[in-house]
């Protein structure tokens, strides 16, 4: 089990904006669970976020009206019989705070009011919600995350990622239908998390390294590439002539069972493989070396992977990192894999 406050650094990574002034006071509070944390994030950047203004946007809306506004319909007012209560059904846009990014914040908000998260915190977020009493929550479920971000709305990036680690990673149904809010992140979650955290840790830590998570181009012979796979690769460290690339894994299980012997994941070696030779590949006419890395979360297994592999003219190593340890420790560990 992670400690919390071991998933706030790896969020303050992830999202710089949580170590500008305002948010440290975050890294020494006290939290029981994942959603305890988020809801002091969100506190925090709400509260910002209101010293700034909240964003407007122009919100399409349909009503009858006494008085003729933007465009009139017709055959609405027709089919409604409005005409009899001296009204005409108008379609106007209202610049509104009723904006969709504002509504996923409330959604979130009123969602962790009854959770399980510290009493004090849900008196802060009950004082917030007043200012957002002309905001509309949405469905939990049919919320559109493919959210547009520009120079206006850059502030709120952080706050829509917050709550979709609320609602996405936290939220679960139960059998009767209802939903909780667990005390700990799903995996697919914390997969993404944790990757962000190690590509973001290196670019932060180590400016003397090239950091980048960039597409590696399949090598191929006659360049007919269709239904071919994109592989997006999760870190690449470049430095001289060395190129590590690291494939993040968060799992239940770092290992897998094969006839009662524990053994890496076919998959995941497959897959740094091909990385690894199609990038040798396309820097053949430089004198690069390429290596490929599995790193994995640590996991309560006792057989925790810590190999390195020569194959075909590459290295191929499967390492671990222990999150569940004091963040100086988990600093050393990630400085140790540096090329």
């Amino acid at each position: 089990m992670i400690p919390i406050q071991n998933i706030y650094y790896m969020l303050s990574y992830a999202f710089q904006v949580l170590n500008e002034q305002g948010y440290k006071s975050v890294a020494t509070e006290h939290f029981e669970n994942v959603a305890d944390l988020c809801a002091a994030i969100l506190i925090k950047g709400l509260s910002k976020q209101l010293k700034r203004g909240l964003m407007k946007d122009y919100i399409p809306k349909r009503e009858p009206l006494t008085a003729l506004r933007g465009k009139m319909e017709i055959s609405e007012t027709l089919k409604t019989n409005s005409i009899i209560k001296r009204q005409v059904v108008c379609s106007y846009d209202e610049f509104s705070e009723n904006a969709y990014m504002n509504r996923i914040i409330k959604t979130t908000m009123l969602r962790l009011m009854v959770a399980d998260v510290d009493k004090s915190r849900k008196k802060e977020m009950k004082k917030l919600l007043v200012f957002l009493v002309n905001v509309e929550p949405l469905p939990i479920y049919r919320i559109n995350w493919n959210l547009r971000y520009d120079r206006n709305n850059q502030t709120y990036r952080m706050l829509v990622s917050i709550c979709y680690l609320v609602l996405k990673g936290l939220l679960q149904t139960q059998s009767d239908g209802t939903s909780k809010l667990m005390d700990f992140l799903d995996e697919q979650r914390m997969h993404r998390l944790y990757e962000k955290f190690i590509l973001e840790y290196f670019r932060k830590e180590h400016p003397e390294l090239t950091v980048g998570a960039p597409q590696i181009p399949w090598q191929l012979d006659d360049d007919f590439s269709d239904m071919l796979p994109v592989m997006k690769s999760d870190i690449v460290l470049e430095k001289d002539d060395n190129i590590l690339i690291i494939d993040a894994k968060y799992y239940a299980h770092s290992t897998q069972q094969r006839f009662n012997k524990a053994t890496v994941h076919s998959a995941n070696l497959y897959q740094i493989f091909t990385y690894v030779k199609n990038k040798q590949e396309e820097l053949k006419d430089r004198q690069v070396t390429v290596s490929g890395m599995l790193l994995y979360a640590k996991t309560d297994e006792q057989i925790v992977p810590d190999n390195t592999y020569q194959m075909s003219g590459n290295q191929i190593s499967v390492k671990t990192l222990d999150l569940n340890c004091g963040f100086d420790e988990i600093r050393e560990q990630l400085d140790k894999l540096t090329i």
